[in-house]
């Protein structure tokens, strides 16, 4: 049996060569077939040069375990998901590496409805049957068909707005060269088809498989000079940019300015409990004061979870809420299959800044007064559990409230922050916050990286 390192807590993720290759991608379709006991999947794929090959691969799999495919062709992963519960199938599997390094590739797996697959929920059987490589014969051999989802797909995101008060706006989009460019286009031609005066100023927005600006990930500072730049120079109403296979998306307000996920999780809350009163909002332990604020001061019930979409999902489930969303720039929705979106949530946004007649600066501004904080911070540490008990017995005197929902968070009367351990590297993640003290902030990060030992 051969041990497949490809398989990580939510997907597949791998470097290209003996870690990922055709043979496995056949060897994963053949198990995921198996495992749901699948007639009919649909795939899809990012950028990346090896993604159409790796997908075909796989589709080749699930076909001789006898599933009938569905090849979207190049999507982002909420195609998939929106394919997963729009379609009549079993399930979908999206080929993509993300913003990973250029010599990776992955997959993301979900079921009929879109139910997600990862960690417990499947992902480990499919891991067994695929090391096994021991298949079921199949009576017949599946067949595989193209078919395009787009129109039903936007059809569906312009639901969650009203695009009858969308008044003029400039925005600038960067799709950093991967696949959110076609649904920005099709966007564009159904607002134009509608007569709504929206402009997109289109920034690295044709696909390439090189990237020649960079992997596609604003989380990274260095990578959003060029959002900041356009909006500047085009004098838009907001920047918004995408990973790799867009199911996050990071906003920049009219002055050019990287709003950090957090705050718009409070924003995105805000607009849903207007229209929806007393709803649940799903939040993570990382930075909560924000939300919680400003989901309960909205009428609605803010419910903690543990970080991962997996989780998240899980629990949006479990609550039925409409609405979650994580500092990372994911963002979750009920209507959406409990999904994660890259596009729903720059469209409310954009709704937003038309309804309140304001700029998003000044949308945001009084909760990052309010909350100002750290950001995440990543530390490399040798030893991340000895380091966890040596920052709860520095602050025991202090006697914090402690909530070890997902790592530690600990909260004092005008601060708090969460450390948790990274899932894939040996990294502590640092999330620190005040109530309106920002060099409070600063002096409680060197406080903890004095205890870490930096």
């Amino acid at each position: 049996m051969t041990q497949l390192t490809c398989f990580k807590a939510y997907d597949v993720r791998g470097q290209l060569g003996d870690e990922l290759n055709e043979e496995i991608a056949y060897k994963i379709g053949r198990a995921y077939a198996q495992h749901l006991n699948a007639k009919r999947v649909v795939v899809g794929c990012d950028v990346r040069e090896t993604s159409e090959d790796l997908k075909l691969a796989l589709a080749q799999g699930l076909m001789d375990s006898g599933c009938d495919v569905i090849d979207i062709g190049m999507t982002g992963t909420e195609e998939i998901y929106f394919a997963a519960f729009y379609l009549d199938v079993d399930g979908g599997i999206e080929v993509t590496a993300s913003h990973n390094p250029m010599d990776y590739n992955g997959m993301k797996f979900v079921g009929r409805g879109a139910l997600p697959i990862s960690g417990d929920s499947g992902l480990r059987a499919i891991q067994q049957l695929a090391e096994a490589n021991d298949f079921k014969p199949a009576l017949n051999v599946g067949v595989l068909t193209q078919q395009s989802i787009l129109q039903a797909y936007v059809k569906h995101l312009l639901t969650y707005i009203d695009i009858t008060k969308l008044k003029p706006l400039k925005l600038v989009v960067n799709s950093g060269n991967g696949a959110a460019g076609h649904v920005i286009d099709a966007i564009e031609q159904a607002f134009v088809a509608a007569n709504i005066p929206i402009t997109f100023i289109k920034v690295h927005h044709e696909p390439d498989a090189q990237f020649p600006n960079g992997i596609p990930n604003p989380l990274l500072p260095e990578n959003r000079a060029a959002t900041a730049d356009a909006v500047r120079l085009h004098q838009a109403d907001m920047g918004i940019a995408w990973d790799g296979d867009f199911d996050r998306c990071f906003l920049f307000d009219e002055t050019g300015e990287f709003i950090e996920g957090y705050y718009i999780i409070g924003l995105l809350a805000q607009a849903f409990l207007a229209k929806h009163p007393h709803e649940k909002i799903i939040h993570d332990p990382r930075l909560t004061w924000n939300t919680i604020d400003i989901v309960t001061k909205s009428g609605g019930t803010p419910v903690l979870s543990k970080t991962g979409h997996a989780f998240i999902k899980e629990r949006m489930r479990l609550e039925n809420a409409i609405y979650g969303g994580e500092m990372s720039a994911h963002h979750y929705f009920r209507d959406f299959a409990y999904c994660d979106s890259g596009m729903i949530p720059w469209l409310l946004v954009a709704e937003l800044i038309n309804t309140k007649a304001q700029p998003i600066s000044t949308l945001v501004s009084a909760q990052i007064q309010a909350y100002p904080c750290s950001g995440e911070i990543n530390y490399r540490v040798e030893n991340a559990n000895k380091v966890i008990d040596s920052i709860l017995a520095h602050f025991a005197k202090d006697q914090p409230l402690i909530d070890k929902t997902d790592g530690i968070s600990l909260e004092f009367a005008q601060w708090r922050f969460n450390l948790r351990t990274s899932n894939t590297e040996p990294l502590l993640r640092l999330n620190v916050e005040s109530r309106g003290d920002v060099k409070l902030v600063g002096a409680r990060v060197k406080e903890v990286e004095s205890i870490i030992g930096l």
